[in-house]
């Protein structure tokens, strides 16, 4: 049973009816209303005796024979005095054991109570609630002298005030305030790196202080080094710290990949290297790559093919390779400086899949007639870039299969008319696939009917990620009707006013995320309102152009993380989260950081509300891959599994014919 489900089940056994959508957005969240509720606590004082902070409550003595049953009585009385009770008896409430994290939006039926079942176990209640509109709260909290109501009204008024006070925090109360870290019981372990993995996340943290914090985080290898420090972990005795730091060290120069790779004695950690630079793009001198390209190992050899500066001598070379397997990795690299000798050479080489590969590639330029499309074992994905020749790409696109008529609507070298067409293909991902083409106007992807689910993640557009520094096209683009292309468009770091004021308002409130996420030019009004309701890690955060300094708290505190996008943000304050090592919740409120951006109160107010719960610390994802899984990540490699002959249907509509490999 879900979390949801189960939460449903007993407040249905409550008394409670679930009325609404859920969850429950744009409210204040739970875990702060529980601050006000462990604020007003009940300690010491008698029954019905008022709370401490102006803020009243009520103690249900713990030996009362009816204790249910006056906390529910107290509860209505205070719930209705207060107004968290609209004219519709509507509420919102949260309870110990909620999983979801959310409101639930309810009210109340004929045979309520919430005091003998809202807790840990029935009897002792723990719960929360709040009005919808967010102005009041009442909540049950279960001490050692009984059960302690807490009602608190001006809740916005109170965090209002709260924020000012905090953003009015003296230099000298910041001081104190770091200061207190350190007083009474040592930091544990767990602690002590939770801390390292905060610093080594932070833009502030000075440089010379991250090589002392990969004893505790491994994060501080996604931050550049200086370059003595990454001298010592490509040198570090242990292979594991080396190839950590060959895999996401972003301040390796190409002197130092050359010594890392051409160093390493063992084959099999000298083939992973080549293929960590090769897959980081990395830049390697002409002379390492010719070396790697004679290596006398073959695997070496073949990833050597993938590496950005490979010589066109050396591509060549490599085309030539004794080894089937080095040609036919180089075939694709080399192409481009063969001669018509060469390439007639490798489409009539001996092995299949070289043959395979080559001819492919000729067909990018020449197009592809029926005949040699059946004789070739043509993935689906290769009609995306080969030419087709007119005969076979009709009735391909009128009879082909589901994922050839997908890939052929990728193929930017389509007629118009088979576009059309395909934009009124029955299967609704191959329309999809057309409305997302680069070629199309406004007016004609606004007629290619599509299922979007916004539910779904998707990646940016290349073609549109290529025009963000074109205004005007982003101009254009922002009023699309579909929506990833303004999903891509709200991606660019910098838009022109009017584009941004018409996305921060988008239908779409992905749009919004994305836009908080990743444009510097987002309005505060916006980053605000996306806090509300997104609760998850910022996937495309970049660090800020003009990171603001280290400070324990105000708008400063509230920063732009750094790469990589996945790791948790740093404390605003230390008093508040460095001692229990949680972190306040990441998300497009550190955009505020920037001068001018948000009032000081209106940030500490965001923080505050963060305070209040640890974020998931989602660590910055690493992989060690395997050079299969690698080569498949790469574009244009789409080497076959062994034995995989497909069969497929003629193109007009025939027969099933099996495609004849070679």
């Amino acid at each position: 049973m879900s979390g949801k489900d189960a939460a449903a089940e007993l407040l249905t056994r409550a008394g409670l009816s679930v009325v609404g959508d859920w969850p429950v957005e744009e409210a204040t969240p739970p875990y702060v209303a529980w601050r006000h509720v462990g604020a007003g606590t009940c300690a010491g004082m008698s029954e019905r005796s008022g709370g401490s902070g102006g803020e009243p409550a009520v103690v249900v003595a713990a030996d009362r024979h009816d204790r249910a049953a006056e906390v529910n009585a107290q509860w209505h009385r205070m719930a209705s005095a207060t107004g968290v009770l609209d004219e519709d008896g509507v509420f919102l409430i949260d309870f110990l054991g909620n999983r979801t994290g959310h409101w639930f939006r309810v009210r109340l039926t004929d045979l309520w109570d919430l005091a003998g079942v809202l807790g840990e176990r029935p009897g002792p209640p723990e719960f929360v609630t709040m009005a919808p509109a967010g102005h009041a709260l009442v909540g049950a909290t279960t001490k050692a002298a009984g059960v302690c109501l807490v009602a608190v009204d001006r809740l916005r008024e109170r965090r209002e005030e709260a924020a000012r006070a905090a953003a009015a925090e003296t230099s000298e109360e910041r001081v104190a305030a770091w200061e207190s870290l350190f007083q009474g019981p040592q930091p544990t372990q767990k602690l002590l790196n939770a801390w390292a993995r905060g610093l080594s996340l932070n833009a502030a943290t000075p440089a010379d202080l991250l090589p002392h914090l990969l004893e505790r985080s491994t994060y501080a290898l996604y931050r550049p080094m200086p370059a003595e420090v990454v001298d010592a972990m490509l040198a570090h005795p242990d292979w594991k710290r080396r190839a950590s730091a060959a895999e996401v060290q972003p301040n390796i120069s190409s002197e130092q990949w050359s010594r890392v790779i051409l160093g390493e004695k063992d084959e099999r950690r000298r083939r992973l290297l080549t293929m960590l630079a090769a897959d980081r793009w990395a830049e390697i001198d002409e002379e390492t790559c010719r070396r790697l390209a004679a290596d006398p190992s073959p695997r070496v050899r073949s990833e050597a093919a993938h590496l950005r500066g490979l010589p066109a001598s050396s591509a060549v070379v490599l085309a030539a390779d004794p080894d089937d397997g080095v040609r036919y990795v180089a075939c694709q690299a080399a192409w481009p400086y063969l001669d018509a000798r060469a390439r007639e050479a490798l489409m009539a080489d001996a092995d299949g899949k070289v043959r395979r590969a080559a001819r492919l590639l000729h067909h990018r330029e020449h197009p592809i007639s029926r005949s040699a499309y059946e004789t070739l074992d043509v993935e689906p994905r290769t009609l995306e870039v080969c030419r087709l020749e007119r005969d076979l790409a009709v009735p391909l696109a009128r009879h082909g299969e589901y994922d050839l008529r997908r890939a052929l609507a990728r193929n930017l070298s389509l007629d118009a008319d088979l576009v059309a067409l395909l934009g009124d293909d029955p299967d609704p991902a191959v329309r999809f696939e057309v409305s997302i083409r680069a070629d199309l106007t406004e007016e004609q992807r606004a007629g290619v009917r599509i299922d979007f689910d916004p539910g779904i993640h998707y990646n940016a557009l290349d073609w549109v990620v290529a025009l963000h520094e074109d205004h005007e096209a982003m101009r254009r683009l922002a009023a699309s009707s579909h929506p990833l292309v303004r999903r891509s468009v709200a991606r660019a770091r910098h838009l022109p006013p009017d584009v941004v004021e018409r996305l921060a308002h988008d239908e779409d409130r992905v749009v919004q995320l994305f836009l908080a996420e990743s444009c510097d030019d987002a309005p505060a009004d916006m980053l605000m309102r996306v806090w509300q309701w997104w609760d998850r890690q910022p996937e495309h955060a970049r660090p800020s152009a003009q990171p603001p300094e280290l400070s324990p708290a105000g708008p400063a505190a509230v920063r732009r993380r750094p790469e990589p996008a996945h790791a948790p943000t740093g404390p605003r304050r230390p008093p508040v989260h460095a001692r229990t090592g949680g972190m306040p919740r990441p998300g497009p409120e550190r955009r505020g950081a920037l001068p001018g951006r948000l009032r000081p109160a209106t940030v500490a107010s965001g923080c505050g509300a963060a305070a209040g719960r640890p974020a998931r610390q989602r660590p910055p994802r690493r992989r060690h891959p395997s050079p299969a899984a690698a080569r498949r990540r790469r574009r244009g490699d789409r080497r076959p599994q062994p034995g995989a002959a497909r069969r497929r249907r003629a193109p007009d509509g025939g027969a099933d014919q099996s495609s004849r490999g070679e």
